[in-house]
């Protein structure tokens, strides 16, 4: 089996239980830039309680008619990192992967290596779904015991970032009542993953994180 080398663009550390929300808008796409910026991070709980949901936003900004054109980059690996040991190095993966206007999803399984580079776990692969276009209703399909998304959405981050910036400064306290919203009328493309809670360490407190990953 041919194995690809994949190495991380960037990503985002956080830990959580079954609920986890992570953010990083406008700088973000200075510095990194394109099809790999990560806007947000989402862990949490799904309706079926005995489920939990992993979403990931990439390509923030996007006006509605970028939107319109916008497409996740097959060079470009989404992976859900899940530590249940507690020692933040991750002991299953679930990887998300765009081809041909569908996105696949493989595992929840153990990495073939940890850290900085990856390859895909074509021997475990999850599911797949197409991908939704902006403006048409939301195409999920469900596989396995899994629930998969993958398309444009409203930027769901609410962040009044110019009072956060007057606040940093020195020149302000406090937020505004009623604030605005920074990231109103922009969006981001989505990757959803929603997995049984026993396929990755029970109902237990587990580190989670997102990466993503340019092949080389």
């Amino acid at each position: 089996m041919k194995k690809t080398k994949w190495i991380l663009g960037i990503g985002l550390l956080t830990v959580a239980g079954f609920f986890l929300v992570a953010a990083d808008h406008i700088d973000a796409p200075a510095v990194q830039g394109g099809s790999s910026d990560i806007t947000d991070f989402y862990a949490f709980q799904g309706e079926n309680t005995n489920n939990i949901v992993f979403a990931a936003n990439v390509m923030g900004l996007l006006s509605p008619t970028a939107t319109a054109d916008a497409m996740f980059d097959e060079n470009v690996l989404i992976e859900f990192n899940i530590d249940n040991t507690g020692d933040n190095v991750e002991d299953l993966v679930i990887q998300a992967i765009p081809r041909d206007g569908k996105m696949y999803f493989f595992g929840p399984a153990s990495p073939g290596t940890t850290g900085l580079s990856s390859a895909i776990l074509t021997n475990n692969m999850l599911g797949s779904v197409d991908i939704s276009a902006y403006g048409s209703a939301a195409m999920t399909n469900s596989n396995n015991g899994a629930m998969m998304f993958a398309g444009p959405r409203d930027d769901p981050f609410f962040m009044d970032f110019a009072q956060y910036s007057e606040i940093i400064a020195g020149n302000a306290s406090g937020f505004n009542d009623p604030g605005s919203d920074t990231f109103a009328g922009t969006n981001v493309l989505s990757v959803v993953v929603e997995v049984p809670k026993s396929s990755v360490g029970g109902s237990g407190t587990i580190n989670t994180w997102v990466e993503t990953k340019r092949k080389q």
